[in-house]
């Protein structure tokens, strides 16, 4: 029977030595979308049940396993989920979270009677006289002129001698070879055929960041799918493959993206 204990007790503390060496610590930093570290976010391990803070400079440690599930939270971002993987454990974790767009409700400021009858009638029913013309006043305002408009110009009996009379304006020269130069040099939006969208296509690939798609999880296939939704969506080769500026094109994917990814579904890494 003792025997029996004894080798009991051995599996069990086996079984806990095993549960305890394959935890080890995951560390890392926490930040939002302008790279300013975020701090009291809270770091759940899902598959443990163990939670921590991030410290005042958004650094945290965890213990975990490889294949646990760590969930990133706090208010005002969006909820983050990662998957541990052996290489978590040699280098810290840099954790981005973005933040929730707020729509501020439209504020209605009512009038709060004071009990003071002088005062509060001027606030509450206006009397039929002040009613009645209002509306007078309203139907005035809309209806059409019918009253001739006096000639606001000078007489030319007060006027003085008119020096550029037959002169050429300078000026006025000037302005209009400004604006026949910008015609002329302005680039034309025309359709794209088919070889120039994908030309377009691959240099925003060669050109543009394009790592805000691959921390969803997104493929080099995925990818190619996404831009020709944008490029659909935004006509972006039409606009963009002439005078195509780095900053413009991502500000058009960043705005495709946010509405492909309401009906695309999509895993963050």
């Amino acid at each position: 029977m003792r025997t029996y204990i004894k080798q009991s007790l051995y599996v069990v503390l086996f079984f806990l030595s095993a549960e305890f060496f394959s935890q080890q610590s995951i560390t890392g930093i926490v930040t939002d979308n302008s790279k300013t570290n975020i701090n009291q976010v809270l770091i759940i391990n899902v598959s443990n049940q163990k939670s921590t803070l991030s410290d005042a400079s958004g650094k945290f440690s965890i213990d975990a396993s490889e294949d646990d599930e760590l969930r990133f939270v706090k208010e005002g971002y969006y909820r983050f989920d990662k998957k541990v993987v052996n290489e978590n454990f040699n280098t810290p974790l840099i954790i981005n979270l973005e933040k929730v767009e707020i729509e501020i409700p439209e504020v209605k400021i009512t009038y709060r009677p004071t009990g003071n009858l002088e005062r509060d009638s001027k606030h509450l029913n206006e009397s039929r006289k002040v009613v009645a013309l209002r509306s007078e006043l309203d139907e005035y305002m809309k209806s059409p002129l019918i009253d001739a408009l006096p000639d606001n110009t000078v007489s030319k009996t007060f006027k003085g001698p008119d020096y550029g009379v037959g002169q050429v304006s300078l000026l006025g020269v000037l302005d209009a070879a400004v604006g026949l130069f910008k015609k002329a040099t302005e680039l034309k939006i025309t359709k794209a055929d088919y070889t120039e969208t994908q030309n377009f296509i691959r240099r925003v690939k060669n050109e543009v960041d394009l790592q805000f798609l691959k921390k969803y999880g997104m493929d080099e296939e995925r990818i190619d799918k996404f831009l020709v939704y944008a490029n659909d969506t935004r006509m972006m080769a039409k606009k963009y493959r002439k005078n195509f500026k780095i900053d413009v094109v991502e500000f058009e994917l960043r705005a495709a993206f946010a509405e492909y990814k309401k009906t695309n579904k999509l895993d963050s890494i």
